[in-house]
């Protein structure tokens, strides 16, 4: 599967590694928006690495080759299977198409404004040889099938659909400076660049980027789960985290809880656990907060990161003078991955 800027023609190199012009979005308003919404996983001034990994999006190789179509479709539409979620408004998220220009805007302004043009270079690479290569050399990040592990994953569709050959084949020789991720231009040969780009591509699965989902408000119940169950006994870890298994247990025994989805809405769209109440990290608690009990009922919050989001909305909860808080320890990743109960849809 190609990239769809390939399978359109579409010229994209323009869109790569410029600074913003003077008629682009303010880079004042992009900056406070990536504040409110991506400096949490991706640091502020996208020096990343600030919650779960989260890339570097300051970094110079990164900003001069990836296309503002790969930041837009990233931004808008997330990685989905990964923590990263989709804050485009089509997807459930906060942010228009003009906000969106303005987070990619403040996101260039971060770079030194050189554009290298790497999106039509030919690249004949073994997949076999490349995969191989891949273990020895890329597995302790990337993780084995690529599906990410302290790095990006490099199998995810949407990224896939959106990075050029050129682009994976320019990461891995020169790297991404500053940061865990190597240059192997030197260790490997241009074969072997090619093969370990063949190998990325290969993962390649079809995915649409077309139009725009409608995105449906949820209609949720009561913010009390089992109103009339027994307060649980959680033990915290650190004052602050509860197993997932001792929520799982409380839910089954019927106890009397609230539980607050900390993602953007987007991410609660596609899968939350049930009884859940959206309560993104971005959002003004104050009116959530006037509506919570304060009788001692437990409230865990929730996220993907899997403590960033979660965290965040419950240390605004205990500001709001709210004891028995807690996050869940392992997030709702491994949460699903225990085959502990999802609902999707609105």
């Amino acid at each position: 599967m190609q990239p769809r800027w390939v399978l359109g023609g579409v010229a994209l190199v323009a869109a790569c590694g410029g600074p913003p012009s003077p008629a682009s979005p303010s880079v004042d308003t992009g900056r406070a928006l990536y504040d409110r919404y991506c400096a949490l996983c991706h640091g502020a001034r996208g020096v990343g690495y600030s919650a779960d990994h989260a890339t570097q999006l300051k970094n110079r190789t990164f900003l001069a080759t990836a296309t503002d179509e790969l930041l837009r479709v990233a931004i808008e539409r997330g990685r989905p299977g990964t923590p990263m979620s989709a804050f485009g408004k089509g997807r459930g998220g906060p942010l228009g198409p003009a906000e969106v220009d303005a987070v990619i805007a403040y996101v260039r302004s971060l770079g030194d404004g050189q554009a290298i043009d790497v999106h039509f270079r030919q690249v004949d690479g073994n997949p076999d040889r490349g995969l191989a290569l891949f273990r020895e050399r890329c597995a302790g990040c990337h993780g084995g099938r690529g599906q990410g592990k302290t790095a990006v994953s490099l199998e995810n569709p949407t990224f896939l659909a959106t990075a050029s050959d050129g682009f994976i084949r320019y990461a891995i020789e020169h790297g991404r400076p500053g940061t865990p991720m190597p240059a192997f231009g030197a260790s490997l040969t241009g074969q072997q660049l090619d093969d370990l780009t063949a190998a990325i591509r290969r993962w390649a699965r079809p995915v649409e980027l077309g139009g725009a989902a409608r995105a449906v408000r949820p209609k949720v119940g009561p913010l009390v789960i089992h109103p009339s169950g027994p307060h649980p006994k959680f033990s915290r870890r650190d004052d602050r985290y509860v197993p997932a298994d001792q929520v799982r247990d409380a839910l089954k025994a019927g106890a009397r809880m609230v539980l607050l989805d900390a993602r953007p809405l987007s991410d609660f769209l596609e899968g939350h656990i049930p009884g859940a109440q959206p309560a993104p990290f971005h959002d003004d608690l104050d009116a959530l907060a006037a509506a919570l009990p304060r009788d001692g009922t437990w409230i865990v919050a929730y996220c993907a990161c899997p403590h960033a989001a979660s965290g965040k909305v419950v240390d605004a909860l205990r500001a709001r003078g709210f004891a028995n808080t807690a996050v869940l320890d392992e997030g709702i990743k491994v949460w699903r991955e225990r085959g502990y109960p999802i609902l999707t849809g609105p």
